[in-house]
């Protein structure tokens, strides 16, 4: 402020600009200062804090696609380009906006929706070093350019996530088919080696029935005169009845037609049997 027009006060962070019957005299620089008001005035103030300016740049990208994009500019006058920073441009604003909106639209339509969301870092880079250039020459510095934002339009942004959903759940249905495919396998696999175990106790089980039956006709014939047809006939009659009896005590049995005639009859095929396979190898 000023007092009674021969002194005034400056601010912390802030410049003020004098001039001496119009023309530039010197910086007032923070503090108090005294002025002759008849020759001389107080012309204006600069202030030297770091100021922040958002633009939004509506463009099209190299696929046709209309988005927009979001600049934040961080700026401050130079202490010793302080002439040309009050004296060269009245509204830096407005240049730092169209410097932007230049280099903005003349560098998005390079790239794709999808490319442009991963070099937003570099096009931030080529827009810092760009102002950086003109600014210099009205007295003001860049400190930093970012590109905050991308905004595709809303018909493009649906389409896209309806594409990255689709993608998803195309992920999510090879997933469950590669594991409803290991599962199978797995089956599979316990399936065949149940049955090799299950051939193998079958194998153990006919050799323990064999060995058992070659006891058996052993025993009845050094204690008696029958002879080994006759035990092996009354043995294979035994192992008859005992199929029958497993069949009907079985849960999961069915019904089953067997040929049956009465005990001779069965006998006699019994004994058919044993004869002819005795002539066959006879023949043999």
């Amino acid at each position: 402020f000023e007092i009674m027009g021969c002194c005034y006060t400056i601010q912390q962070s802030e410049l003020g600009v004098r001039e001496c019957w119009g023309k530039f005299d010197t910086m007032a620089t923070p503090g108090l200062n005294f002025i002759n008001p008849i020759s001389s005035r107080l012309a204006g103030k600069l202030t030297m804090r770091v100021r922040e300016l958002h633009i939004r740049v509506e463009t099209k990208t190299h696929d046709n696609v209309f988005a927009a994009v979001v600049v934040t500019i961080q700026y401050r006058v130079l202490e010793s380009e302080a002439y040309n920073a009050f004296y060269k441009l009245s509204t830096p604003e407005h240049q730092l906006q169209s410097y932007v909106f230049n280099n903005v639209r003349a560098q998005i339509p390079k790239y794709t929706l999808d490319s442009l969301f991963t070099a937003k870092d570099e096009l931030a880079r080529t827009l810092k070093d760009e102002l950086e250039h003109e600014m210099n020459q009205y007295g003001y510095t860049i400190i930093q350019t970012l590109i905050t934002d991308i905004v595709p339009d809303s018909t493009v942004k649906k389409a896209m996530n309806e594409i990255n959903a689709a993608q998803r759940l195309r992920v999510a249905a090879t997933d469950k088919a590669e594991a409803e495919k290991i599962s199978i396998v797995k089956a599979a696999e316990a399936d065949a080696e149940s049955k090799r175990l299950s051939g193998v106790g079958l194998a153990e089980q006919r050799k323990a029935i064999i060995v058992g039956l070659h006891e058996s006709i052993k025993m009845f014939t050094s204690h008696s005169d029958i002879s080994q047809v006759e035990v092996m006939e009354l043995l294979l009659m035994n192992q008859y009845f005992d199929t029958l009896k497993e069949m009907t005590s079985s849960n999961s049995a069915t019904t089953v037609f067997v040929p049956h005639g009465g005990g001779s009859a069965i006998g006699d095929q019994v004994r058919d049997g044993l004869l002819q396979a005795g002539q066959v190898k006879k023949l043999e």
